[in-house]
């Protein structure tokens, strides 16, 4: 049995004509140390996947494990790092890390919590700005400190939820270095989502596509046999870089790529006659638009 383990799982939320079945028929295993990135398209259901593994939201259908024990909400041995930071904006970084540091470990003294705290603001280098607020730092210096909060709790599973997709490009190429980096030092499980083919690559030991929605489902896992640490200007012009982003590419655009749907509907027409324009009408006896339902049809003999 894998460490991280999803079995049929489908999920859908209420619409407008019914239940909208987002994710279908989801099955997916995951290795203890693995790096996996599943890539799809923006809306395709890649969120809802990753609260799913957090236990933030239930599946309609099937069963999620991690360790062998069923996932039946969220609990601190799967750390999120999300799109959005998620700060605390009223505390600095250590004091944002040290209230999950606690919740979590609230057996341990004061001075081992400060150990746990310190050591991983010293992993993603923001020991300088540990006692500023969010509101002072750049967007990826608040990522950085979420990921170290993710991280301090000391999870089995690091879930990422897209979280570099709002930066801009100089600050996404180093934060992904720093995951790289982090996660050769530490070799936990991790689950990135991501809408980025080459990030997947450059980061992850192998690649599962989401097909597009509705009902999207995950494609062939590809692996990513380069090797590490991995230099992206070098694996540009490898072979093997070249081959996988291309499987990855033609699934999503041929197997993976929208689903064709014909909606069929009653369209009613407004029950109004459109007016001549041509016609002068002054102040007086001015109307306005005539409804069909109130045009009375005379036979006027000459």
């Amino acid at each position: 049995m894998a460490f991280l383990e999803l079995n049929g799982i489908s999920k859908g939320y209420p619409g407008n004509t019914g239940v909208s079945r987002v994710l279908n028929n989801i099955n997916l295993e995951i290795e203890q140390g693995d790096f996996v990135a599943i890539v799809g398209y923006s809306g395709a259901g890649k969120t809802t996947l990753i609260s799913l593994m957090a236990g933030l939201i239930r599946p309609d259908l099937g069963t999620l494990s991690l360790n062998r024990e069923p996932i039946s909400g969220p609990g601190p041995d799967r750390g999120v790092v999300f799109q959005n930071y998620s700060l605390l904006p009223w505390l600095t970084v250590y004091e944002n890390i040290h209230l999950a540091v606690a919740q979590v470990f609230p057996d341990w003294t004061e001075e081992r919590k400060a150990e746990q705290v310190n050591r991983y603001i010293a992993m993603v280098n923001l020991t300088p700005a540990k006692d500023k607020k969010p509101k002072e730092l750049s967007g990826g210096m608040r990522q950085r400190v979420s990921v170290a909060r993710a991280l301090a709790i000391e999870p089995k599973v690091l879930l990422l939820d897209e979280p570099l997709s709002a930066l801009d490009a100089l600050t996404r190429a180093t934060l992904q270095d720093e995951i790289s980096r982090i996660w050769q030092e530490d070799r936990r499980t991790v689950v990135l989502i991501t809408n980025d083919v080459d990030e997947g690559i450059l980061l992850a030991d192998y690649i599962i596509p989401l097909s597009a929605g509705p009902e999207a489902t995950l494609g062939p896992r590809i692996p990513v046999n380069l090797p590490r640490p991995r230099d992206r200007k070098a694996i540009n012009h490898d072979p093997g870089f070249k081959r996988i982003r291309k499987e990855v590419i033609d699934y999503l655009l041929g197997e993976g790529a929208k689903k064709q749907t014909t909606v069929t509907r009653k369209l009613i027409l407004p029950d109004i006659e459109p007016e001549d324009l041509f016609v002068r009408r002054d102040s007086r006896n001015r109307k306005g638009p005539v409804r069909r339902s109130e045009v009375r049809r005379v036979e006027v003999e000459a």
